[in-house]
């Protein structure tokens, strides 16, 4: 018999929220695929940008994890370094580089590592069995190859799922284009997220289907103002995602009987869009701000949402470093907090020439 501690165990039940897992009855999105964590975003700027992106394109490595077509010459060489501090001491770790062979086309490596801690585990009768860990990772390969306006990409990876030695494994396949305009500041870009199947369950439990996530998104930036504007639309293979809490209470009519919330097609159309913006000063300093409304309305606390669904970051170089941070709020019981250092290794090995 395993138990947990109550301060993991909240962690770990709010991560878990933010990925979607509620009882299959519940809800549509919830609980109906497996490796929910290939949702998380492993990055500060993907965080920064409500979450997801398929059209923002610049030179950090690890927006492959947004549209594997997003891989362009300015990630050429680029090592980038993620961190993510949960909370409950849930901690992630990614690293993505990108490299072009010139005859094979631009490839791109990624490895992210999700960690939950090491619990306790008790017998039946309460004596202490020692601890055992939880952890979920991934490891993948990016191609792309651009054609005039339009890049295509694709990601092979196998995700690993392990909880006390038991583990889980599957294939995942993400497949986009993206468009960029040739002169003035416009991508858009469409994506097929964690298509895939799990090959091994974990013991005792079925073959589940993966969390797939079908995307459309255009990034742009208006002439001579200092602002990029992103808006992503997801789960388009699904129009219903809205939520109605089947405990939730009502309000009284006149009469004094209970009417009960009612699905409206304002809050599902608004849940499958994120949007975000960023104050562009300079090549050395961006100032980013995200909205994701499907996990403001889903974390929401009963009395208030707070500011469940936003995030804010920053990106700023130093030198040949670029670091960016930031802070995005799962609700008002907690947030996470983002960190990504990348830099060009191509040129700090052509110095040491």
């Amino acid at each position: 018999m395993k138990q947990f501690s109550a301060r993991r165990v909240a962690g770990f039940g709010l991560l878990l929220g933010v990925m979607g897992l509620r009882p299959a009855a519940a809800q549509q999105l919830g609980g109906r695929a497996v490796f929910p964590f290939l949702d998380l975003p492993p990055s500060a700027q993907l965080a920064a940008l409500g979450g997801m992106s398929v059209s923002a394109r610049n030179d950090d490595p690890t927006m492959l994890y947004g549209n594997p077509a997003l891989l362009n010459p300015d990630m050429d060489g680029r090592l980038a370094l993620s961190y993510v501090a949960y909370l409950a001491d849930i901690k992630q770790s990614t690293a993505a580089y990108v490299f072009n062979t010139k005859k094979a086309g631009r490839f791109g490596i990624g490895v992210t590592y999700l960690n939950y801690g090491d619990f306790e585990s008790y017998d039946a009768a309460g004596n202490s069995l020692g601890t055992f860990g939880v952890n979920e990772y991934t490891v993948g390969v990016t191609d792309s190859y651009t054609k005039g306006k339009f890049t295509f990409g694709v990601t092979t990876k196998v995700a690993v799922s392990s909880i006390a030695g038991s583990r889980s494994l599957a294939g995942v396949g993400d497949a986009g284009v993206v468009y960029k305009h040739p002169t003035a500041d416009f991508t858009a870009g469409l994506a097929v997220k964690n298509a895939g199947y799990q090959f091994s369950p974990y013991p005792g439990t079925d073959r589940g289907p993966l969390p797939l996530d079908v995307q459309l998104g255009a990034t742009v930036k208006p002439e001579h103002m200092p602002l990029r504007f992103s808006l992503t639309a997801h789960h388009l293979q699904m129009w219903d995602i809205q939520y109605l809490d089947p405990n939730q209470r009502g309000t009284l009519d006149a009469n004094n009987v209970e009417k009960k919330p009612t699905k409206s097609f304002g809050d599902n159309l608004a849940r499958h869009f994120t949007a975000s913006a960023a104050l562009v000063l300079g090549k050395g300093l961006n100032i980013r701000v995200g909205y994701n409304h499907l996990q403001r309305r889903e974390l929401r606390l009963d009395n208030t949402s707070g500011s469940a669904g936003l995030s804010f970051g920053v990106m700023l170089k130093i030198s040949t470093f670029q670091i960016d941070y930031t802070h995005a709020t799962l609700q008002a019981a907690g947030s996470s907090e983002y960190f990504t250092l990348s830099r060009n290794l191509d040129s700090l090995f052509k110095k040491k020439e």
